[in-house]
This record gives C-alpha cells, structure tokens and sequence, in this order.
C-alpha cells in the first residue's frame, strides 16, 4: 500500500506545484556542472565542435533505467539548441530501446527548433549492448569525432574510467553522473564537474527551467524530506519504547 500511496502523492504534488511554479517560478541554486554544461553547448556552437552524450547502458524497464530517462531530457534540450551548428551533437546508447528512444529525441529536438529535414538519425546510435563494448564505442566517438565535450548522464559502472580516460587524451571536457556507486567513485575523480547523486535528475530543470521541471525538484526535496523525518522519527520511538 507504502508505493501506490507515494505514487499518487507525487503525480498529485507534481500536478498542484507545477501551475504554482507558473506564477512564481523559483530559484535554483548554482551547480558548477550545470554552469560549466552550458557554457559548453555556447562554445561548441561557436568553435564548430561537437557535444557527445553518452546515456549508459540501462534497460527503460529495469530500476536502472531513471538516470536514462534524465539524460533523454537533457538530450532534447541539446539538441534543439546545437542543432544550427555545422557539428550537430551526437548521442550512444548501451540498450536497444534506448537507442530508439535517443534518435526519437534527438529528432523531437531539431523539429522544436524547425529544422526537422535537418536531422540525421545516424546522430543517435547504440555503441555496444555490454558494458564493456557500449564503452568501447562511445570511446570512438568522443576521439575520433571532434568532440569538445562529453556528457556521461545515465547508468556507468566501472567502465566510464574508460570513458573519463578518451576525454582526457582528446582534450575534452568531461561532465558526468551516474547512479552507479563504482561509476559515481570513478567520475567523481577523473570528471571536471560530477554530478552527485540526485543532481542527475535535475539536469532538464537547469538547462531547460520549464515549470513541470521545476516542479518535479520540489517533490524531489518534499520526499526526501519526509523520508528523513521518517527515519529520524522512528529512530527516536524505538529509543524512548514507543515501539
């Protein structure tokens, strides 16, 4: 009963929060990865570079599949805005429905910004169904494809070393996140900015602050929130003997 009552609680929150965020539409507090994402969609437009992201390699109908879904929002919103420059951005997928669903986005983008007859579906490909061969593709693109940034949003393991690894022999930036722990140790490390965990999810909402995004960070904090007290609440009967 704990998860349905939760899901109608966020599709309620998010529905009743989002038409307040379209009369006040908030703050958003400064994430240098954020800042250092957008500076690079401007200069990859101006220097006449690509924009590689790279969205793992997690199934849509596993657990696996949300940082995906939160890199397909961030993908769009790329898209749209790169999709003037002489070196349109790229995007690999690891699974095969996700490569679908990358193509449909990357195009979805271009028809935003009215040049749908501009799109080219070979700009979202599936580099590997493995792990370890998904990143052995990505890692072409991002060396050999005049890459001025990578953006690792989505399922990482161990292999985004590989991944942070091309970056730094191509000169590139690297922006990435991941729900993966290996994956997020890794990136933490070798990535200029890393995202830490739930920031992932907040990527549409910083480059695209539309209010149903904005809206979703709120029930985003709400829930946290309520799960602390939770936990703190319960800690302390057990404590005093309530239970």
């Amino acid at each position: 009963m704990i998860a349905p009552a939760m899901l109608v609680a966020a599709v309620f929150l998010l529905g009743v929060i989002t038409l307040w965020k379209r009369r006040s539409p908030g703050y958003l507090r400064e994430i240098p990865a954020f800042v250092r994402l957008a500076r690079a969609v401007g200069l990859s437009i101006e220097d006449g570079k690509r924009l590689h992201v790279s969205l793992g390699h997690g199934g849509l109908f596993e657990a696996r599949g949300g940082p995906a879904l939160a890199g397909l929002a961030l993908l769009r919103n790329i898209a749209e805005r790169t999709s003037v420059s002489d070196m349109p951005s790229v995007a690999t997928a690891g699974d095969s429905t996700l490569g679908l669903l990358t193509q449909d986005t990357l195009q979805a983008g271009y028809q935003a910004a009215g040049v749908g007859e501009a799109y080219v579906h070979t700009m979202g490909r599936i580099s590997g169904l493995t792990p370890f061969s998904y990143a052995a593709g990505a890692m072409h693109v991002a060396h050999n494809e005049n890459v001025s940034t990578n953006i690792l949003l989505g399922h990482f393991g161990p292999e985004a070393g590989l991944l942070a690894e091309s970056s730094e022999r191509a000169k590139a930036t690297l922006i990435g996140a991941t729900d993966d722990l290996a994956g997020q140790s890794v990136l933490f490390a070798s990535a200029q900015d890393a995202l830490i965990g739930e920031e992932l999810f907040a990527a549409g909402a910083y480059l695209d602050a539309r209010p149903a995004h904005l809206a979703s960070l709120t029930v985003q904090d709400i829930f946290r929130w309520t799960i602390i007290l939770a936990l703190i609440g319960g800690s302390a009967a057990k404590f005093i003997g309530v239970f």
